[in-house]
């Protein structure tokens, strides 16, 4: 039987057919680059913990393959029970997803009031000892809360000693560029190491301000606000506030200077 090329029957079936064969067309490449996707994702988190610990400069051109390279050889990823501050083994460091169990209620938990609308915490969190000559030289936690339009992830530094900042990288937000955006900015990122985050008391201390904070000496604990961008300058000070305090990584870093200062 042959079909009229111009009847409605055969624009149907010719419709079909092209439907068909580009779903299965875009269904293949989805599955083809659903693997070189993750790996470049998690390739782009472990360059922005390399940034953080000072490993990788700002601006500096590092192959994925590079990158990868010394992550193996300079980090080493653990969990810690945020809880108690303590190391925890009950999952493997290497493959835990923090962002998928902070939505799993069985390996979180909800999280106190607090101004960085945090609402769920998970249970263990990552840390990234940085290796030197074979021992922790610094650790790496990740850092997240709310700016303007949305939810701002990164990475902050500690030395050995759990308290002096450094470095710090954001790797993921939605803040306006030229203001809030000025997180991503070298120069603004450059004021953070030698901060410290906590004050004589042991809390955590670290805020950005209004204005200029000035030098590490003369202002320890302060960061210079980002110009135009209020907001986003008290969500990086809230999140500070919460990763930093005992619903955070606080429990963790006082062990962890402890440790460091044995």
């Amino acid at each position: 039987m042959q079909l009229n090329l111009n009847s409605v029957k055969y624009t149907i079936i010719f419709a079909t057919i092209v439907c068909v064969v580009c779903s299965i067309m875009v269904a293949a490449s989805a599955v083809a680059l659903a693997e070189r996707q993750e790996t470049n994702r998690k390739v782009y988190r472990q360059r922005n913990v390399l940034q953080a610990a000072g490993i990788i400069k700002d601006g500096q051109k590092v192959s994925n393959e590079e990158v990868i390279k010394l992550f193996n050889e300079s980090i080493e990823p653990k969990l810690v029970d945020l809880e108690t501050g303590e190391y925890s083994t009950e999952s493997d460091a290497a493959t835990y997803d923090q962002l998928a169990a902070r939505e799993d209620p069985a390996m979180s938990e909800e999280a106190p009031a607090n101004n960085s609308s945090i609402k769920r915490v998970p249970k263990l969190g990552l840390v990234y000892h940085v290796l030197k000559d074979g021992h922790v030289d610094a650790v790496v936690i990740p850092v997240e809360g709310y700016g303007l339009w949305g939810t701002l992830y990164g990475y902050l530094a500690f030395e050995h000693d759990g308290d002096t900042v450094r470095g710090i990288t954001y790797y993921d937000h939605k803040e306006t560029p030229g203001l809030g955006g000025e997180v991503d900015n070298p120069k603004w990122k450059a004021l953070w190491p030698g901060r410290k985050g906590y004050d004589a008391e042991g809390k955590p201390a670290i805020k950005v301000i209004k204005g200029k904070a000035g030098g590490v000496e003369e202002a320890p604990h302060n960061i210079d606000g980002l110009s135009g961008s209020t907001i986003t300058s008290n969500g990086v000070t809230h999140m500070m506030e919460f990763w930093l305090g005992e619903n955070g990584y606080g429990p963790f870093l006082k062990k962890f200077g402890q440790q460091g200062s044995a």
